[in-house]
């Protein structure tokens, strides 16, 4: 019997492991081979990029090798500000990076604040680096979402789509479900599974759609920032709606509101507004 599969689809894997490699009493896992992977990659984009459009790569290898550390902290504080009932009784827990817990949404934040206090030490448009690097940026997160998939997290509630994953309720950490898909779960030769939205892999799918956009459009764009306000655009619209079918939501203090749809809501209005001003 497989551990996941896609019924509708015909895709099944027999078994699933987060852990890539094991090295006496110490894991490696497939979610930090896949985010390691993606970070060189991405690095090597960036590089590419620099030359393509006349700048200095070394620029952009400086701007990468702190900016990938602060974005993964800021990831991690953006998780744990809004889970915080997870964490304020353990305060140790907050440094367990290897437990999980980052929000790309605090990473993408970061990352932008980063870019602008360099481009003003190093006397660089800060509209001209966000162009340069944010295809960078979209790889990643295209890679990234892979490793929801080794962690079986990251979905949606119940579906029987043509997408639908069956996932074995043992692999899944149980604060991830919800009262739907528990409502539908389904009992195999004794074993339980869950069927959900895969909604890493509509992230992932979205994301990689808005990457060769933007590598196709960047050869055409008329002004600096323009490939900024379309991936803030891009993204945002694309998490908006993924994000109404995950089961693991950071909630608004005291709303009920999905902080990332919220978050998104707010990217979209402004890269919008920029973008018909500045087409204007």
């Amino acid at each position: 019997m497989p551990e996941i599969w896609f019924p509708n689809l015909g895709i099944k894997i027999d078994h699933l492991s987060r852990t890539a490699i094991k090295i006496g009493n110490f894991n490696i896992y497939w979610y930090g081979l896949i985010i390691g992977a993606a970070i060189i990659l991405a690095t090597l984009l960036v590089i590419h990029e620099a030359k393509r459009s006349g700048q200095k790569p070394e620029d952009y290898i400086d701007f990468a090798s702190f900016a990938i550390v602060l974005s993964v902290i800021g990831a991690r504080l953006y998780y744990v500000i809004f889970s915080w009932d997870m964490y304020k009784d353990n305060l140790i827990k907050i440094f367990a990076f290897r437990e999980g817990g980052l929000a790309i949404y605090g990473g993408v934040l970061t990352g932008i604040l980063c870019g602008i206090i360099f481009a003003k030490k190093r006397g660089i448009n800060f509209f001209l680096l966000a162009d340069t690097v944010l295809p960078s940026v979209l790889l990643g997160q295209v890679m990234g979402r892979w490793g929801n998939f080794f962690n079986c997290e990251a979905f949606g509630g119940y579906t029987d789509s043509l997408l639908a994953m069956r996932i074995k309720r043992s692999l899944v950490n149980d604060n991830m479900l919800n009262a739907d898909v528990l409502s539908h779960k389904i009992v195999e030769n004794g074993v339980e599974f869950i069927q959900v939205h895969p909604t890493f892999l509509y992230e992932s799918c979205w994301n990689l759609c808005l990457l060769i956009f933007m590598l196709w459009f960047r050869k055409y764009k008329k002004y600096d920032g323009q490939m900024f306000w379309i991936y803030l655009f891009g993204y945002g619209t694309g998490r908006f709606w993924i994000e109404n079918l995950r089961t693991d939501q950071l909630i608004l203090f005291g709303t009920g509101l999905a902080v990332s749809q919220a978050l998104s809501l707010v990217l979209i209005l402004v890269a919008a507004g920029n973008l018909i001003w500045r087409g204007r």
